[in-house]
């Protein structure tokens, strides 16, 4: 999918559904090596197979904030917006918890829903999703967010 551009008064039209479902994005040992290496977070359930195997997870995990930084592409590529939107930035989460770990070699995608819309000022609008980060063949979800963006026109 893609985001859904729509006239800003139509926007707040689709509050309470579903707006987005990205593709699958595989969660690979090498994309969890270079997420420890740029924040240094070497924890052994991160980096190393053999030493992760005897945790209770089995085997090594992607940090929960990789998966959270992956809502960018994930969701951000599937949202909704009004048109004449130039730029979008983070404005925070109001709610996160982070349910399932997401295993190296599983597949995550997200599942996006306008939790709510506001033009706070002319030309400035801000947008609440309710993100869940599903893992390929779980029920579980890896993560759920309310992630707030301020976007700007023209």
């Amino acid at each position: 999918m893609a985001v859904l551009v729509v006239p800003a008064a139509e926007v707040a039209d689709h509050i309470g559904k579903e707006v987005g479902l990205s593709d699958w994005m595989l969660i690979d040992q090498d994309r969890v090596n270079q997420f420890a290496d740029a924040t240094v977070d070497h924890q052994f359930i991160h980096i190393d197979p053999v030493k992760a195997a005897q945790s209770p997870f089995g085997g090594t995990i992607a940090h929960g904030f990789l998966t959270l930084s992956l809502l960018s592409h994930l969701a951000g590529e599937n949202a909704i917006m009004p048109e004449g939107v130039k730029m979008g930035v983070n404005y925070g989460c109001n709610k996160l918890r982070f349910l399932a770990p997401v295993m190296v070699g599983a597949s995550i995608r997200a599942r996006v829903v306008l939790k709510d819309f506001a033009e706070k000022k002319p030309g400035q609008f801000m947008s609440t999703i309710t993100v869940t980060i599903e893992i390929k063949d779980e029920k579980k979800p890896a993560l759920i967010c309310e992630w707030v963006t301020l976007m700007f026109t023209g």
